[in-house]
């Protein structure tokens, strides 16, 4: 008999039965005062890139989604391992209190479907740790905000993840990758995710050869880091791009929120650069506690 290649199907040959439940599952410690968050959210209209997201959600740590007016998504292709089929069109549900948002399907590093300050906030979960270009796509998305827009990301910390034996990436290195236009087909880190990419910690990637093959293929399925991130790095990419941080919350097993917003001119995000940043001393992430002042 024929077997059936549904969307489920692809992804747990893929990625692994286990893994797309693990990026679903729910996340049940709330953001230190989250009614800050709330509040801020309210009524506003949204775009999200890659949703939906579990932390996002009611059950989340961070559960945004019921206190937005309405919110849009941004997914890079009709088919993903992610998420199955998808359509565009108001198909993107997100809360089952809350009507259907618009779909879009294009690149996070081209929204040129969406007029320039179109959006009140805009959210992603751990969506630019797999984008080849992430500052290209920050670009984009402070574009598309419009005066004093939110943007809320949320990366993976290396300290959490297996990615804890490769390098942090560098602002230099992503500005080089901006100024070269790099696009998903690079394969700059390939080699060494390969090498330093621990699968103990990772175990739907499966062996390592089929990790391997998920990585050769990975223009199509994404599913590869290109970029590996601490709470620095994070925090200065972010004022790099010209966004005034409001807050940066750490959160066990490798969280990093970053709550920022649009402004005119050079934003002054002084209180969270450098060695005597306070996220620093309360981090639950070693790295980022050996680089605070005694």
């Amino acid at each position: 008999m024929k077997m059936l290649l549904t969307p489920s199907f692809v992804a747990r040959k893929i990625l692994g039965r286990g893994l797309r439940e693990r990026f679903r599952r729910r996340f049940p410690r709330r953001v230190p005062d989250y009614a800050s968050y709330a509040s801020i959210s309210l009524g506003r209209h949204g775009l999200e890139i890659g949703g939906p997201s579990a932390i996002f959600g009611a059950q989340g740590s961070l559960p945004v989604y019921a206190r937005l007016d309405s919110l849009d998504n941004c997914i890079f292709s009709g088919q993903t391992i992610w998420e199955g089929s998808v359509e565009e069109g108001k198909t993107f549900l997100y809360d089952p209190e809350k009507p259907p948002g618009r779909q879009f399907i294009c690149e996070a590093t081209d929204l040129r479907g969406i007029p320039d300050a179109s959006y009140d906030c805009v959210l992603a979960s751990h969506v630019l740790e797999h984008l080849a270009n992430p500052l290209k796509a920050l670009r984009e998305w402070k574009r598309v905000l419009g005066r004093n827009g939110l943007v809320s990301l949320v990366l993976p910390h290396k300290d959490g993840t297996f990615d804890w034996r490769r390098p942090t990436t560098t602002l230099a290195h992503l500005i080089e990758d901006f100024d070269k236009n790099v696009g998903e087909d690079d394969r700059t880190h390939l080699s060494e995710i390969l090498d330093l990419h621990d699968l103990t910690k990772d175990e739907a990637a499966g062996s390592a050869e089929r990790f391997r093959e998920r990585c050769l293929h990975n223009d199509t399925n994404r599913a590869m880091h290109h970029h590996v991130f601490d709470t620095a790095a994070a925090v200065a990419m972010v004022d790099h791009i010209g966004l005034q941080l409001l807050r940066v919350d750490l959160l066990k097993p490798f969280h990093v929120i970053l709550l920022s917003q649009s402004c005119t001119g050079f934003p002054d995000n002084r209180a969270f650069l450098g060695v005597n940043a306070p996220y620093r001393r309360r981090s639950p992430f070693p790295s980022d506690r050996a680089a605070a002042l005694p």
